[in-house]
């Protein structure tokens, strides 16, 4: 550790008091013995400071301090651990982790771990833990579960980066994700949300199309596989002549009910793009009364809009789209709250 030089008066000044210390210690001896000498064990080393300036690590052995003018501190060389306490931290795709460590570090140069921090413990914890939320925040849920050692190792060389200037080394982390408090937001949007439209859109049709195929369909939505293509039973197309409006509207209203509305109270919105070109707006209100179902847009503000094409709907339908990748690409958009939209399950529940 760089320090100013002596000047000469305090060369002179600071060997006459250490003259008149070690004259001090002869005279009272050996009674100022028990004072004076110390013993270091192997694996400590003694930093001295006499008249405020260090010397150089002392020990192990017999350390001879001169009263009045020598103070000490002891560093313990061996290994020690800590661990990082959990702590909630939200990964890239918004999962909310309760995530800690375990750090194992040792002091490999005395004079830097006394001089350059005063809480060696506390500094090297907020590292640890800064290094580890900052890590996290860069990685979705996925990685962070199978890349733990990896990322461990990472975290490692992060943080000697910082720890090494304190004269101390880091030579273990271990990351420990002890539970998952929320799902990523992605799961939340993604394939039970698709399901749920494709078994909606079924309900919906179910009668119609089911005519129309000459009963070439699946009995039951409940069982439908998610494939990429899936051949067109003969005469399907041609002899569905139900319009959608009518499939929507047939299919949903017998089901309504005021305990469906208390279960869900939300109001969907349906958005079929037809051939032509132009739009037509169906709506299920369920949050009054036992619901409506209807042509139009709802009297108040939907909670859910869906959006889609009417070939899309039909190949939703078919099994010829996935639905997954329906709404990944755009074909089939979902606006407004999602939350609320994972509540077509309770609407599906009750078509069964």
């Amino acid at each position: 550790v760089p320090y100013a030089p002596q000047t000469w008066p305090s060369c002179i000044c600071h060997g006459f008091i250490s003259f008149l210390g070690f004259l001090l210690l002869l005279i009272t001896f050996p009674i100022s013995g028990w004072f004076a000498l110390k013993i270091v064990p192997t694996y400590e080393r003694m930093i001295v400071f006499r008249l405020g300036r260090i010397r150089t690590p002392q020990g192990p052995g017999v350390v001879l301090l001169l009263p009045c003018i020598d103070s000490f501190h002891r560093v313990d060389l061996r290994t020690r651990a800590f661990n990082v306490p959990p702590c909630k931290l939200a990964s890239k795709d918004g999962a909310v982790l309760s995530v800690g460590a375990d750090v194992q570090f040792r002091i490999w140069d005395p004079v830097l771990s006394v001089m350059t921090v005063k809480d060696l413990n506390a500094a090297t914890r907020m590292t640890a833990q800064n290094a580890l939320t900052k890590a996290l925040l860069r990685r979705p849920l996925r990685d962070i579960q199978m890349e733990k050692l990896k990322i461990s190792e990472q975290l490692l060389l992060e943080i000697n980066d910082v720890t090494r200037a304190w004269g101390l080394e880091v030579d273990r982390m271990e990351l420990a994700v002890e539970a998952v408090l929320q799902p990523p937001q992605d799961s939340l949007a993604g394939p039970s949300l698709d399901d749920s439209l494709q078994q909606l859109a079924l309900h919906f049709l179910g009668g119609g199309m089911s005519a129309g195929a000459g009963g070439a369909l699946p009995p039951g939505p409940d069982t439908v596989e998610m494939v990429d293509e899936v051949e067109l039973p003969v005469g399907a197309g041609a002899g569905s002549k139900q319009p959608v409006a009518e499939g929507l509207l047939t299919a949903l209203q017998p089901f309504l009910s005021e305990a469906l509305v208390s279960h869900v109270g939300a109001c969907f919105q349906f958005n079929v793009i037809v051939p032509g070109g132009t739009q037509s707006t169906y709506f299920l209100d369920l949050t009054a009364g036992q619901g409506r179902v209807g042509h139009g847009v709802p009297d108040g503000t939907p909670d859910v809009v869906v959006e889609m094409t009417e070939a899309d709907l039909r190949a939703l339908l078919f099994r010829e789209l996935r639905p997954l990748g329906a709404y990944m690409s755009g074909r089939l958009k979902v606006k407004g709250d999602l939350a609320m939209a994972m509540k077509l399950e309770a609407v599906l529940s009750a078509l069964k």
